[in-house]
């Protein structure tokens, strides 16, 4: 039996603080365990089948073979499609692999950059797998970063062909089977084959490194691009790029050779002297292994004729391999954006002296709670996720680079779909401000007036339907709120926030206090208490049993039918909430409330309904999820976003909206857990973390 959702997000969080998830102890991508199935295996001598991704037309998808194709394919062994099958010849390298059926360029293209870097390529691709007999049994993994975690993922080694020829990546060395087998891990991830038509290089080379990643756009390309691309090449760097996309989403080849809408590997720069002349070269590869650039500094250009014989002979190559030189300026114009993605940070400013800091945050826009739109909607701008950063001053021979670019911020976006097809993306941005003294002391989520006095002093712009954006800044020593927001309001997804600084630098979520933790505010809304207890005592006798006491179906005819009677939207408090409401406060543990607990229970009641009303501004009878953080602060209490999109989500109705029934046995519940943990955490351990204890007791 799974653990129920709210326990498994609890237990993701504790086994990512403990270090899985890394790239040293990689999470089971669908619990699926490389060695313990491995074993099986070979104890069993049986060869593996992978039930998470078979071997059959699921696993294709949809709309890149034609159903007649599709019925013809076989999924086969590589032993059953040659007779002395490898997982690497010689080596590997970009020049090993063409590209298949599946419009994947961007991934293969990535690939073709990752063969340059040993070490990254053994992280993803572990090169001690074989076929050799002893210790084979049909199962193979390989390694990805996926939104904030590496994971391991597990395959068979059963391939898609039709007469028996792959039908998608194929090596050029028929018995050659590593880039087939990492496609299909791939395609495992994404959730098919056909979940791979169509990316960016951007996507790919995060997930091989899980590193820095910088996008840089060509049509309007820093002054600085061709240094940044030098450092990029000598911190081992991977880059991608792609061609502009033409009338059409067809791959046109044009005069000039190159491929409209269609990612490139950038495997090279190299600075030549060509008569007397400086000249910045890059060099770039098209994954589906022929097709060239024909222009200057192309394989047959007489310009190689200009420079030295060394030159010519260290970069010139002349075969239809379609890898290529240009020149800076028209790879400027004829490509719209490159992609930078290292394992280090220091690529950034060249800077071995200056040690960057990398922090990452996982969060979530819920619709009503926490998803405020951007700041054109000013009312509920404020509502949205808020982190704190406190950067130092920089010290030592790093502190001679004060004044240049000093954080790199990016946003991503977490996919709520299994298949990557599946998946839109919203525009998402970020804006940066700056904390200005008279809020330097506040603790908590900066209310509306901050942000109407206050402008950012970064933002993105403009918003994109983009899996990550980024802005690399200068941000002087001092205090910054950064908000991260889709465009519009009320979207709901999750994200992951990662902020590089250059400078000693603190951070933390400003929701609810430092660490999460729920802290009072100020003193509850002074209320009328309903009228004295000898009044209430005379109620609660008319309904109490012979020993003075009421259960839980007594307390419910109380309520719905005296004390609440009239403001009670959604017909009344159930005898399964009314139970609660006993449990909550049977201090005698009898199972009953005797008069000195519904005395006490009727006062809490009253408070609730009295702050419930004076909260609805909007004159409901019912609380917006927006106005549900007014009214627990009201209470006296801070909540962080997690936990107040928690108690929407166990407590608010389908439409958005909270009942005066749901707002007081949500308050009651929560108030009575924080003053227990609140005591139990105070000089003692416990097998839970206290916001681990308020988060299921909150949602069970």
């Amino acid at each position: 039996m799974t653990a129920p959702g709210v326990c498994m997000s609890i237990l993701n969080a504790r086994y990512s603080k403990d270090g899985r998830g890394t790239l040293t102890n990689p999470e089971k991508f669908l619990n699926q365990d490389y060695q313990q199935l491995k074993q099986y295996c070979l104890i069993r001598r049986v060869r593996y089948i992978d039930d998470m991704f078979p071997p059959d037309k699921t696993s294709i998808g949809e709309n890149i073979l034609t159903p007649s194709d599709l019925n013809r394919v076989q999924w086969l062994r590589p032993a059953k499609i040659v007779s002395n099958p490898s997982f690497v010849v010689d080596g590997v390298s970009r020049f090993d692999f063409g590209q298949g059926m599946v419009e994947d360029c961007w991934f293969l293209a990535s690939i073709g950059a990752l063969t340059f870097q040993d070490h990254i390529f053994q992280q993803v691709v572990p090169l001690e797998q074989t076929f050799d007999d002893d210790d084979y049994c049909g199962l193979f993994h390989f390694r990805f970063w996926r939104f904030g975690r590496w994971v391991d993922v597990i395959i068979d080694d059963k391939l898609p062909t039709i007469n028996g020829r792959l039908i998608f990546v194929h090596s050029k060395d028929l018995t050659e089977f590593w880039p087939a087998l990492m496609e299909k891990a791939y395609a495992k991830v994404c959730g098919s084959y056909s979940d791979m038509n169509a990316g960016t290089p951007a996507e790919a080379l995060v997930d091989f490194t899980g590193g820095v990643h910088m996008c840089v756009n060509l049509s309007d390309p820093p002054p600085n691009l061709w240094d940044l691309m030098l450092r990029a090449g000598q911190f081992k760097s991977l880059m991608g790029c792609g061609t502009h996309q033409g009338e059409t989403s067809a791959n046109t080849v044009l005069p000039n050779g190159l491929v409209q809408g269609h990612a490139y590997g950038v495997t090279g720069v190299k600075q030549l002297v060509s008569q007397g002349t400086v000249v910045n070269l890059v060099r770039l590869w098209n994954p589906w292994g022929k097709g060239e650039w024909n222009g200057d500094w192309s394989d047959q250009s007489p310009l190689w004729q200009t420079v030295s014989p060394q030159d010519l002979e260290m970069c010139r190559e002349v075969a239809d391999d379609g890898e290529f030189w240009m020149l800076m300026e028209d790879f400027c114009k004829f490509y719209s954006e490159l992609d930078i993605c290292c394992l280090c940070p220091e690529f950034l400013d060249g800077s071995s002296s200056s040690h960057w800091n990398t922090s990452f945050y996982e969060g979530r826009w819920v619709a009503g709670t926490t998803a405020g739109g951007c700041m054109n909607y000013m009312d509920s701008f404020w509502t949205n996720p808020q982190y704190r950063v406190k950067i130092e001053s920089l010290l030592g021979d790093c502190a001679k680079t004060q004044g240049g670019k000093n954080m790199l911020v990016s946003l991503m976006q977490k996919p709520d779909k299994r298949n990557r097809r599946l998946v839109e993306n919203l525009y998402i941005g970020f804006s940066v401000f700056e904390v200005p003294d008279e809020y330097k002391r506040e603790m908590g989520k900066f209310p509306q007036s901050f942000f109407k006095t206050n402008r950012p002093v970064v933002q993105t712009k403009p918003y994109m339907d983009a899996r990550e954006v980024m802005e690399f800044m200068m941000l002087k020593p001092g205090d910054y709120l950064i908000v991260p927001s889709t465009y519009g309001p009320n979207e709901t997804a999750s994200f992951l926030l990662t902020i590089l600084a250059k400078a000693e630098t603190h951070v933390h979520e400003n929701s609810g206090g430092h660490n999460h933790e729920h802290k009072h505010a100020e003193e509850p809304m002074a209320v009328e208490n309903g009228g004295n207890d000898d009044n209430k005592k005379t109620l609660f006798r008319q309904f109490s049993d012979k020993y003075e006491e009421v259960d839980a179906e007594q307390l419910q005819k109380l309520l719905n039918e005296n004390i609440l009677k009239g403001d009670l939207k959604a017909g009344g408090f159930s005898v399964d909430a009314c139970r609660s409401m006993v449990a909550l406060m049977d201090t005698s543990v009898t199972g009953k409330l005797n008069s000195q607990e519904f005395v006490r229970l009727w006062k809490k009641v009253v408070t609730y309904k009295d702050i419930f009303f004076r909260t609805d501004v909007s004159r409901t009878g019912t609380l917006s999820l927006s106005e549900l953080r007014n009214a627990i602060m009201a209470i006296g209490m801070r909540v962080s976003d997690d936990m107040l999109n928690l108690m929407a989500l166990r407590y608010g109705a389908s439409t958005g909206h909270m009942t005066l029934e749901s707002f007081i046995s949500l308050v009651l519940r929560f108030e009575c857990m924080y003053k227990i943990f609140k005591q139990l955490s105070d000089g003692m351990t416990m097998a839970l973390r206290e916001s681990e204890w308020m988060y299921i007791s909150m949602y069970t």
